[in-house]
């Protein structure tokens, strides 16, 4: 007996597209897909933000010494000329040492994050850096669902599609 739907689809590409269809609640908060899908969604969606909520905060700040180029006015290296072993000179970036706070995972909260990157896609933006989901997950979305005992989605059913005449929902973040 299955446990969950099979949609028509083999296994990796059914795993594939529901990886995707959680980034991208979570990336957008709203997605328009079929009831059979969303359904499914709904479930993984609702257990990773039950698990955000739950490791929120769960982390320790820590100083942290970070060795960095140094930069001058206009945002570039700044460089010096130095000497080789064998007499040649050469350019070499100027570093610097300086100490920042950190937010560290405790055990639980870095599970948690793996946990959710299982289920999640790394995703880039426009102009093409990483945005990071799983903290989204512990520092927007986990703050606004804190009081709550599950129930983060609705479905709200739109009607049929033409082509199939398969039902058609928007599945949102509440």
């Amino acid at each position: 007996m299955a446990t969950n739907r099979k949609l028509g689809k083999t296994t990796d590409i059914r795993l594939a597209m529901l990886k995707n269809q959680v980034t991208d609640l979570i990336l957008h908060g709203k997605i328009e897909t079929t009831e059979a899908r969303a359904k499914e969604v709904k479930a993984i969606v609702d257990s990773i933000i039950s698990l955000a909520v739950k490791e929120k905060d769960n982390f320790e700040t820590v100083d942290v010494k970070v060795i960095k180029a140094k930069l001058d006015s206009k945002g570039n290296k700044v460089t010096e000329l130095a000497k080789s072993k064998n007499g040649k000179e050469y350019l070499k970036v100027v570093k610097e040492e300086t100490t920042e706070r950190r937010q560290k995972d405790m055990p639980s909260r870095l599970n948690a994050r793996r946990k959710i990157m299982r289920n999640i896609n790394k995703v880039k933006d426009e102009k093409g850096n990483n945005i990071d989901l799983p903290s989204k997950l512990f520092n927007e979305i986990a703050v606004k669902y804190e009081g709550r005992v599950g129930g983060y989605t609705r479905i709200i059913k739109k009607g049929q599609r033409k082509g199939d005449a398969a039902e058609v929902v928007i599945l949102e973040l509440v």
